[in-house]
């Protein structure tokens, strides 16, 4: 049994990961329009054109991972190795250089590259640990809890001081500044504490589950490759992961957009004699809360019902959640309250969602291992990394070209016509709703109920060494 500094040490991982994946989900889009300078269409083709490398990038570090082998085991080691180029990536990212149009073009595309090949290198390693850690499939949703806990906690904490760090640097209140040096310095903040938060998981954690004696024979590349394309659940999975991450990262990054244009500026939210400033920081933020709130019950409800049952019911409560958003107007403080319950109940489901992903992979690595005898846990997992990034990237590019589509002006301040407004509101209701409802047409055929993993798992029990 794994012990609790264990699942905390695995949680400070991907609280790492998750402030990063964030505040880039959040806030690369509006960052590179309005504050790079880059234009909608040109924004939304980085995003997507830049995920051909990581076709071959994700895979092929979990390959590399497979093959790695040193005293601290195969895939923890990289949390120790790249934490510090992690944290570079990152402020290089967010920084605008002062070149003509052609080369902040360039440093856009290598800068974006660069994050994404580093965010490869040690993100895969992180989630293929989950294989290696525990060979029970109930502990191994337990270790996601956690992970998925902390990774909402860091969600919260970086949405929550974003733009208030923007504008702190800046010197300014109110509105989000677009001072390109306060954005750059808002993420040395930011990657330092992150690179802090792998070096305490590496510390933290061991791997400790053999494979068997079939698996543990050196199997070629193609073998490998070979067996995962094969393998029909993992297949089936990955198309449920890839658009559950394209829901929501189409939800994500119009969220700033939508705050800026239809709710503005000194709209306030009263709780208790307090008045607060509704703004799109506090709609993120509210809803990580929600997140962790939906990972604590996880747990409980997955024993009941089950990995893939759990999953679905999520979704299609998700799927109604976002179609009621449409309807609910954008002023008044009946309003705000509203969409913050809408917002508090996707966060839970959401939530409870997101610790499945990874236990899932992790059976699917088992399943993996007894039918074809290789052990690629780390490529297996390396195609969770490629689905986040590729759902992400779908779902920003989505939105930028939708919103050039609508003729959104980004512009500041700018004067918005019909038909950008109801883009907006489309955008945040019925076009997510729709990509959820293509993400539970996969996990309605998934195959490895808990019934077939039990007898998986016991039958890897006789033969592990």
């Amino acid at each position: 049994m794994a012990t609790l500094k264990e699942k905390i040490g695995y949680g400070f991982g991907d609280m790492a990961s998750s402030m990063f994946w964030k505040v880039f989900s959040a806030y690369l889009p509006i960052f590179y329009t309005n504050v790079f300078g880059l234009d909608l269409g040109l924004a939304a083709a980085l995003f997507l054109v830049t995920k051909i490398w990581d076709a071959v990038s994700d895979p092929m570090m979990g390959i590399i991972a497979d093959r790695t082998s040193t005293k601290w085991g195969k895939y923890r080691p990289y949390l120790l190795w790249i934490s510090i180029p992690f944290a570079v990536s990152g402020i290089l990212l967010f920084t605008t250089p002062q070149w003509g149009e052609t080369g902040k073009n360039i440093w856009a595309f290598a800068t974006y590259i660069l994050m994404m090949t580093v965010y490869t290198a040690i993100n895969v390693p992180y989630g293929s640990m989950l294989g290696v850690m525990t060979g029970n499939s109930d502990e191994k949703t337990v270790f996601s809890s956690y992970r998925m806990f902390f990774a909402y906690t860091g969600s919260f904490i970086v949405l929550a001081l974003w733009e208030p760090l923007c504008n702190m640097f800046a010197g300014v209140e109110g509105k989000l500044t677009y001072s390109p040096q306060a954005w750059q310095s808002a993420m040395i903040v930011v990657g330092t504490i992150c690179a802090a938060l792998f070096v305490l998981t590496f510390t933290m954690t061991r791997e400790r589950i053999g494979i068997t004696t079939a698996a543990k024979k050196e199997t070629s590349i193609m073998d490998d490759l070979k067996a995962l394309l094969n393998n029909g659940p993992w297949w089936i999975l990955l198309g449920g992961v890839l658009f559950f991450n394209f829901f929501g990262a189409v939800r994500y990054a119009v969220i700033p957009y939508y705050f800026t244009t239809l709710i503005g500026e000194g709209n306030m939210l009263s709780l208790f004699s307090i008045e607060f400033t509704f703004y799109a920081g506090i709609f993120f933020t509210i809803g990580e809360v929600a997140n962790m709130a939906g990972v604590a019950i996880a747990t409980p409800i997955t024993f009941k019902l089950g990995k893939k049952s759990t999953f679905l019911y999520s979704l299609f409560a998700i799927i109604a959640l976002c179609i009621a958003f449409y309807y609910v107007p954008t002023s008044g403080s009946t309003a705000y309250w509203t969409l913050l319950g809408l917002q508090i109940a996707t966060g839970i489901f959401t939530g409870i969602i997101s610790p499945l992903v990874w236990s899932m992979y992790a059976d699917i690595s088992d399943y993996a291992e007894l039918k074809f005898k290789t052990a690629s846990t780390g490529l297996i997992f390396s195609s969770s990394s490629m689905a986040q990034k590729f759902g992400g990237a779908f779902g920003t590019s989505a939105v930028l070209w939708l919103l050039a589509i609508f003729s959104f002006n980004t512009a500041e301040g700018a004067l918005q016509t019909p038909e950008a407004i109801e883009g907006l509101r489309l955008l945040v209701s019925w076009i997510p709703a729709a990509i959820a409802a293509l993400s539970a047409l996969f996990i309605f055929i998934y195959p490895l109920t808990t019934k077939r993993m039990n007898e998986i798992n016991e039958e890897l029990k006789k033969i592990r060494k």
